[in-house]
């Protein structure tokens, strides 16, 4: 127990600000300060309000899952911490902070992948993935299949949103609805009363001709807007549980059809989904009934494990610690368009000139 690596990992991509403690693939300390509430106003995200909250929460978070976990700062073998992608105000508060506490502790620095750490978080609730692995990404800001044979340095994207993530989507039509935001709790909510069957609104991307594990969610997300404004400007009563059930079929309709695609065409007889949206319980439902159907074993990790955590930053660190990977230097920076292809940021040999340049504005 003792010789498995003991990581402190720091998330701040989007309004979560997320440490968490991890030994190899035990979870010690999740502890989460949310701004939610201060940008439900504005109906989404604001990048400054998110910084600023970084800024006020990170010491106590962290602090308070030191004392959750029962370690000390110094009894750690790393800090890992979020890169990219992500909001880049967001990302360079924790960046920053892991880089100040790696340092001070004479601790080894890792940047990490917020997509990869999605994926690597279920290795806390079902013990080692299995190599490789199929993930199905979903959250507010994207949605990927994903195949992996090693989450620290092989992630391969078989297809994405090319217009609005399933998370957005939600988003914009609670709006609609008038239920507030964040959307998808709220919406998973009416549509246990609603029927899905309701009114059919189109499925994304599932002709014969569309790429087959990409996603579209905007003429979705258009089609159920027109749908509700043309019954309000008819005088008629929109009913919204009904409109909740049907919209939020067709999100899970089309992400677990090609999921279980892209599982069978690989001959993978895993899948695993991860990101904000995997909490949505029908769309744990939909897809633990059709892997069954297809013979493929589904891991999906508790609801809190999926929004974003500290705690898959930590357990993407351990894993590092544990394969050895190369730490990632000083200089790292965060990187708001990281690809999925690089799980990790490792450390650069030579100093380029960017680097020293940005360096110097940041610091005169």
């Amino acid at each position: 127990m003792a010789d498995e690596p003991l990581v402190l990992g720091i998330e701040t991509s989007c309004d979560e600000t997320g440490v968490g403690i991890v030994r190899g693939t035990t979870l010690l300390a999740d502890a989460v300060a949310s701004s939610v509430d201060e940008h439900a106003r504005f109906g989404g995200v604001v990048p400054e309000v998110a910084s600023r909250a970084h800024l006020e929460a990170m010491v106590p978070t962290i602090q308070r899952a030191l004392k959750d976990a029962g370690v000390s700062a110094k009894d750690l073998d790393g800090i890992a911490v979020t890169a990219g992608p992500g909001l880049a105000g967001a990302l360079l508060v924790g960046v920053s902070a892991a880089k100040a506490y790696a340092y001070a502790l004479g601790k080894p620095l890792y940047g990490v992948n917020h997509l990869a750490s999605h994926i690597c978080v279920d290795q806390l609730e079902h013990g080692p993935l299995p190599e490789p692995t199929m993930a199905l990404l979903v959250s507010g800001g994207h949605s990927s299949l994903l195949l992996s044979s090693d989450i620290t340095s092989d992630v391969r994207p078989l297809g994405a949103t090319i217009d609005d993530a399933a998370g957005e989507a939600f988003d914009k039509i609670a709006r609609v609805l008038n239920l507030g935001f964040p959307g998808g709790p709220v919406i998973d909510r009416y549509a246990k009363e609603g029927d899905p069957r309701a009114i059919a609104f189109p499925r994304g991307l599932t002709g014969p001709r569309d790429p087959a594990y990409d996603f579209s969610f905007s003429g979705l997300k258009t089609a159920v807007a027109r749908w509700i404004e043309a019954r309000r400007a008819a005088g008629e009563d929109v009913p919204v549980r009904d409109v909740s059930a049907s919209f939020q079929e067709a999100v899970v309709d089309v992400l677990t059809r090609k999921a279980v695609r892209a599982c069978r065409d690989e001959g993978v007889d895993h899948l695993m989904i991860g990101g904000g949206v995997a909490a949505n319980s029908r769309l744990r439902a939909l897809a633990q009934e059709r892997c069954e159907a297809a013979g493929i074993r589904l891991r999906v990790p508790r609801p809190k494990l999926c929004t974003d955590n500290g705690a898959m930053v930590a357990a993407l660190g351990a894993e590092m610690v544990a394969r050895n990977r190369a730490a990632s230097s000083w200089d790292l920076s965060a990187d708001s368009s990281l690809p999925v292809t690089d799980p990790h940021v490792p450390g650069h040999h030579h100093h380029d000139h960017v680097h020293e340049v940005s360096k110097e504005n940041l610091y005169t």
